[in-house]
């Protein structure tokens, strides 16, 4: 039996340039996703729709060039800091 750590390691590294890419509201929902929220708490949370939710986690995944939502919440989790609000404005 293969186990899904040898058929697809999650190499998610992303470099600055990639993350820039990313508009400030994502970002946030980026941060979020760090934190395991689901898409109703992210919603609740920033005020939005989750319907909205969902179509910044797709344009994120989509950027980040990552194959699912885990995937971009390992990067967040990886790149938290430099998420943040201070961050960015630098």
């Amino acid at each position: 039996m293969t186990t899904v750590a040898k058929t697809r390691p999650f190499d998610v590294s992303v470099d600055v340039a990639t993350l820039a890419r990313l508009t400030d509201r994502e970002r946030e929902v980026l941060r979020h996703l760090a934190k395991g929220e689901t898409n109703r708490v992210l919603a609740r949370q920033l005020g939005i729709a989750e319907r909205t939710v969902r179509a910044h986690v797709t344009s994120v995944v989509r950027k980040l060039g990552v194959g699912s939502r885990f995937e971009a919440s390992l990067v967040a989790f990886q790149n938290y800091e430099s998420l943040g609000e201070k961050a960015i404005a630098s």
